[in-house]
């Protein structure tokens, strides 16, 4: 609808998971290379923590994307399944027999075949399991359990289980010690500091074709993060609606006033995690705003580059975040 308004072929801040607008942070790139290096070398289990709207399911698309040869996935999505349904999502999506469905012991088999006969060809298989903090233990255990197919030198079954910081705590749990001693790998994606909300912003309207100067201002973009928290689902909730905002109002590039009431109207008023050096307050932002100055450089935000990250052309667009005056530089005052 405002695509056209603002000089961009689609919707930058759509909330689905496609890799083509993943922007890569310190912590987006050390989560890839762990997931690449656990399907790629089959580690097992690799664990990815992260909060509601961090970009989970985005990095786990990306990292199997990027790997060369032929990859099988399945994807639970569902964590309120009982062992019985579990095993009868696990025999339709891997494609095994019907008895496979009405029975365990037939379905393990059937598996295990299969995955053999996938490694002998040198094809890999994942089980993705997404919202594993509401998993029950039994289903930990099940999916454990499927973990322990192996050859002499290495895992049959790559199994990546995505969840919240609640997951991490579950796992020192006593009665999953076992679960726990299973994983292989363990990465983590953090909220985006103000440069890489900055970033992320950039990114996405440059794999959009459009111009950041023209789309939003730096005032802008500071009380987006201030108020998202650095958490990207929630900004590009926020930079979605200004959008269609603006376009409604005849807004170009959209405003802080404008952000301050998307972040009103929908109950938006404060970060998750600490993102800043400091705790923000969670109240909501009332109009009118008084602009937001753009947050000063954090310590090791020259670091960030990455020229091969979806969504950025080249290095030099990189180099553009290496300290805050040439970042906020990208969008109007």
């Amino acid at each position: 609808m405002y695509e056209s308004f603002y000089g961009l072929r689609e919707r930058p801040f759509d909330l689905t998971p496609n890799p083509k607008y993943l922007v890569m942070t310190e912590s987006h790139r050390e989560a890839l290379l762990n997931l690449e290096y656990g399907i790629a070398s089959g580690k097992g289990i690799t664990l990815l923590i992260g909060e509601a709207g961090s970009g989970k399911t985005t990095m786990i698309r990306a990292a199997i994307e990027r790997l060369p040869g032929r990859v099988h996935c399945v994807n639970l999505h569902n964590p309120t399944l009982s062992r019985s349904e579990f095993n009868e999502m696990l025999a339709r999506h891997f494609g095994l027999s019907p008895e496979a469905s009405q029975s365990k012991a037939v379905m393990l088999t059937e598996l295990e075949a299969l995955l053999r006969a996938r490694n002998d060809a040198g094809e890999r298989t994942v089980l993705i399991v997404d919202e594993a903090q509401s998993l029950p233990l039994d289903l930990l255990e099940e999916i454990r359990l499927l973990a322990n197919f192996e050859t002499n030198e290495e895992k049959l079954l790559t199994v990546i289980i995505a969840g919240q910081p609640e997951l991490a705590q579950r796992l020192n749990d006593r009665s999953l010690r076992q679960f726990k001693q299973r994983v292989a790998l363990r990465c983590e994606l953090r909220p985006l500091t103000s440069q890489e909300t900055a970033a992320y912003i950039v990114g996405r309207i440059r794999a959009a074709q459009g111009v950041a100067a023209e789309v939003f201002t730096r005032q802008a973009v500071a009380l987006m993060h201030e108020r998202s928290g650095g958490i990207p689902r929630t900004i590009s909730v926020i930079a979605d609606n200004a959008l269609l905002g603006g376009y409604a109002a005849g807004q170009r590039p959209v405003g802080v006033d404008l952000v301050a009431e998307i972040c009103r109207d929908f109950d938006i008023g404060g970060p998750v995690g600490n993102t800043a050096g400091k705790t923000l307050s969670g109240t909501r932002v009332q109009t009118p705003v008084k602009p937001v100055t753009a947050p000063a450089p954090l310590p090791g935000a020259s670091e960030a580059k990455d020229p091969g990250a979806a969504g950025f052309g080249d290095r030099g667009l990189f180099s553009a975040f290496s300290n805050r005056r040439k970042l906020f530089s990208l969008f109007r005052s």
